[in-house]
């Protein structure tokens, strides 16, 4: 149900009830039609400030001039006390509900448990059978709390509707930030493949057209495995092998000329932690080839307790003055959900180190 309908339905239900205590007016004409007029123009009033209270409510508001509008319906309701035939019990139900609505529920409780009280005196000092008391009586807080209920439900069903609204934001927010960090962390190493091999088969055209034939053939290669990733990332199917993306990156760095050496702990992962260390090699790898002059690259995983080390070493500094960039900020988001950490820092031997740990 939307809040829209909600205040339409609670609408109509607490007119339903001004029109049916409007009607109890009519009675009055039996002791006269001053009694009566007198009764109309006093629930008239009644309704009117109910109205205006219970209008700006169902909007999670209140009325111009508020608390002035209460304190009229309070007056509206027993100022005309000296009609016969107890007047207040007729029109307190509906100040119960205005009461419970508008101030804090102890206070309007309170205040409507006085009411009660009030009301079984004076009907009872005014002669009225105990069948009738307990009626007005009960008729008391059973409306309030039927107001109130009624106020609530809009309200709570406004606030729901706008939850559902932010989490639908924050699930598409969420979608666009895990697209946009597959993307960079999956065809990074890729498409720094594409050129590498692009650059060295031109080079090789002319003095050796049989090698750079080969050098275009694993670029193919690579550019169709790029293609794949956009796809898995599309689907947002992610299941990656720590084994399989560390042979991956051997080869990509010993076919751009950096001796690759590869040391894993033979240590079962969790997916989101082998998903995690994964992505770590390849950011580290497209790091080696991008902002390096390495020469030589380590990759290796070792356990400490119930935490598992990845270490991307090279000797060669990432060249400039660079700060953390969008691929080690996503390493670090899913190091944090696989319950480690990710630190990247340039060694004492003038390479670069980037090491990530995960939950085992």
């Amino acid at each position: 149900m939307t809040s829209s309908t909600a205040r339409r339905l609670a609408t109509g239900l607490i007119v339903g009830v001004s029109c049916a205590y409007t009607m109890i007016a009519l009675l009055y004409f039996q002791h006269g039609a001053v009694y009566g007029v007198l009764a109309t123009m006093a629930i008239s009033a009644v309704i009117t400030t109910y109205s205006l209270n219970m209008r700006a409510a169902l909007r999670d508001a209140r009325p111009p001039l508020f608390p002035a509008t209460l304190v009229l319906q309070v007056v509206a309701t027993y100022l005309p006390e000296l009609l016969p035939g107890g007047w207040s019990a007729v029109a307190a139900p509906l100040l119960a509900g205005s009461l419970l609505v508008y101030l804090p529920l102890r206070w309007g409780g309170a205040l409507v448990g006085l009411m009660m009280v009030y009301e079984g005196a004076a009907l009872s000092v005014s002669g009225a059978v105990p069948v009738i008391v307990a009626f007005y009586v009960i008729t008391v807080p059973t409306t309030g709390a039927m107001t109130y209920a009624l106020v609530r439900f809009v309200r709570v069903t406004a606030e729901l509707e706008a939850a559902r609204a932010e989490l639908a934001e924050a699930a598409v927010m969420k979608e666009r930030l895990r697209i946009s960090r597959d993307l960079h962390d999956g065809l990074g190493r890729s498409l720094t493949a594409i050129a590498l091999k692009g650059d060295l088969a031109v080079r090789l055209m002319e003095g050796d057209p049989g090698q750079a034939r080969s050098e275009v053939g694993e670029l193919v290669l690579v550019a169709r495995e790029a293609a794949k990733d956009v796809r898995q990332v599309a689907k947002g199917y992610r299941a990656l092998s720590l084994t399989g993306e560390v042979d991956r990156a051997v080869a990509l760095l010993e076919s751009s000329g950096v001796d690759a050496q590869a040391h894993l702990a033979d240590v079962p992962l969790p997916r989101r932690s082998e998903e995690a260390l994964s992505w770590a090699v390849r950011e580290g790898v497209t790091n080696v080839l991008r902002h390096s002059r390495a020469t030589t690259c380590t990759i290796t995983t070792s356990l400490h307790d119930t935490t598992l080390r990845l270490e991307v070493a090279n000797d060669g500094a990432l060249t400039g003055s660079r700060p953390a960039g969008g691929g080690l900020t996503g390493l670090a988001e899913r190091a944090a959900q696989a319950g480690g950490s990710c630190a990247a820092a340039p060694t004492g031997a003038g390479g670069w180190l980037l090491a990530v740990e995960v939950a085992t």
